[in-house]
């Protein structure tokens, strides 16, 4: 493959000469890529509602522990990965987080088969998975710099809601390959559960091996490096000093935290609540995966921040829908108003992405996407683990979604006083066509 010796996507006739050609392709290596770090990264999410059927014997408390754990080093490692696009090159550091992703799949494989594996040994594979979590913040930050302004909210949303559909993949299919013995000449004996069924639940992380192999082959050979991208660390941390950064992060945290911890804590719940309806539990971050591209794409067409408003509202209603109908006791409910939740909290990711490339400068918005997104997937841990506090302390999970309900209140003002108001500080996002034709609003 020829070498990019430049690159200017803002310039009409470069980007319809080249730019585009290769803008796409970066984008479609990108999001498969994407997909399988997000498929490691929750894999726990599965793989921890069937240990105790297979012989382990944790309590709820440690099962959401492992849910929550690939979590929090997920996020701490998008502080890592945000600023790794800049230094080494996104070509590069694409092949290197990818082929990462084999150290937990291979690992998870073979612990599973011991139900006297100790839950140190889990909780450290289930560090390992946090590696999958570092690569969004990274594939974000690189795909943003292939793209011209005005199509960005739906390139990061197509990049960003297709390698989000990794965890409801993840979730669907481990239900169905961990009762298949298909492989077992390969991936081991089975495990009997107290019915009578058998189980291959090392097959949930095996599975993705090959994959990843050719996921990683595939980005050597056909992503790019894009000249001029490079930068030091010292000059994209610059970022933390933006009034700015801190508010997107607060916005991105409401909304793609509550996705990806509500997508970690939905097949706990519902094992929880409603037992006989676990194999649904994909459907949830499917949704909100789904309408992340949307909600880039709408946004450049009505501006991010209206329809950031518009998904936080959502989110707050969803939350008190889904308190009633827990009290109520019913599963028709719980389950539509959650999904709800997800779909506001997919769209809500798609439109905050989409403002933050008309707050900065390109280059200060690469780094600013990775790092809202490191604080957001602090999420995937804190949620489960209030979720498992709110149980411990008050026998219920109500009081979990109160705290919910203030974040995204919170949320809503912050949106409209910076983003909305007369008053606001920046409106250059307000549409598409009038952001192309503004200058960059101060920072």
């Amino acid at each position: 493959m020829a070498r990019i010796n430049q690159w200017n996507p803002e310039n009409a006739e470069f980007w319809a000469r080249e730019g585009k050609r290769h803008a796409t392709r970066n984008l479609w290596i990108s999001v498969p890529s994407l997909m399988l770090a997000f498929i490691v990264w929750q894999i726990w999410s599965v793989v921890a509602v069937r240990l105790n059927d297979i012989g382990f014997a944790f309590t709820e408390s440690q099962l959401f522990t492992l849910a929550a754990i690939p979590g929090l080093v997920g996020a701490t490692m998008r502080f890592v990965y945000t600023f790794a696009v800049g230094i080494v090159g996104g070509r590069n550091w694409t092949v290197i987080s990818t082929a990462l992703l084999l150290i937990p799949a291979i690992g998870i494989g073979v612990a599973v088969q011991d139900p006297g594996t100790p839950y140190s040994i889990m909780l450290l594979l289930a560090a390992l998975c946090g590696l999958g979590g570092g690569n969004f913040s990274s594939s974000l930050s690189n795909i943003s710099l292939f793209f011209p302004k005005k199509e960005k909210g739906t390139a990061l949303g197509i990049n960003g809601g297709l390698g989000n559909m990794g965890v409801s993949v993840v979730q669907f299919v481990t239900p169905l390959i961990i009762t298949t013995g298909t492989f077992a000449a390969l991936s081991g004996d089975g495990q009997l559960v107290k019915d009578g069924q058998q189980f291959w639940l090392q097959n949930a992380a095996f599975i993705w091996v090959v994959p990843i192999v050719l996921m990683t082959v595939i980005a050597f050979f056909g992503m790019d490096n894009l000249p001029g991208a490079k930068q030091s660390f010292a000059s994209q941390f610059a970022i933390v000093k933006r009034k700015h950064t801190w508010i997107m992060t607060y916005l991105y945290v409401a909304t793609f935290g509550s996705f990806i911890g509500f997508s970690a804590a939905f097949p706990l719940l519902l094992k929880s609540q409603f037992p006989d309806h676990v194999s649904l539990a994909f459907l949830g971050a499917f949704i909100a995966a789904a309408a992340r591209p949307f909600g880039g794409f709408i946004s450049d067409k009505l501006g991010g921040a209206k329809v950031t408003s518009i998904t936080l509202f959502m989110m707050g209603l969803g939350s008190l829908a889904v308190i009633y109908f827990i009290q109520q006791g019913s599963f028709a409910g719980f389950l539509v108003s959650f999904l709800v939740l997800f779909l506001a909290a997919g769209t809500g990711s798609g439109s905050t992405f989409q403002m933050i490339p008309y707050i900065f400068p390109a280059k200060e918005a690469a780094p600013v996407l990775g790092f809202t997104a490191a604080f957001a997937a602090y999420g995937s841990f804190f949620i489960p683990k209030l979720f498992g506090w709110s149980i411990n302390a008050t026998g219920s999970y109500v009081t979990a979604f109160y705290v919910f309900i203030g974040f995204y209140v919170v949320a809503i003002a912050l949106n409209w006083l910076f983003y909305q108001s007369k008053r606001a500080e920046v409106t250059s996002f307000v549409t598409a066509k009038e952001a192309a034709d503004q200058p960059k609003a101060a920072h």
